[in-house]
């Protein structure tokens, strides 16, 4: 049966390395045969803005290509 793991960032992109650990995991669930969905909320939206932080939007673009769900 295939599982759903859900992930919420909530913090800002500078304070943290939620960002990163967060997108490690969603590879991680992806390779493993899992979905995965992450719901950015609050400080937690500007990690995945344009510009925000280097590389992070084009990690989460290569992500979403395979198969992470995001929920803003």
């Amino acid at each position: 049966m295939q599982k759903e793991i859900v992930m919420f960032l909530s913090t800002t992109p500078y304070t943290f390395e939620n960002t990163h650990t967060i997108f490690k995991l969603a590879e991680a669930a992806l390779k493993k045969g899992h979905r995965a969905r992450l719901v950015a909320t609050g400080d937690g939206v500007f990690s995945i803005v344009k510009g925000q932080v280097p590389q992070a939007l084009s990690m989460l673009v290569d992500l979403v290509g395979k198969g992470l769900k995001v929920d803003i």
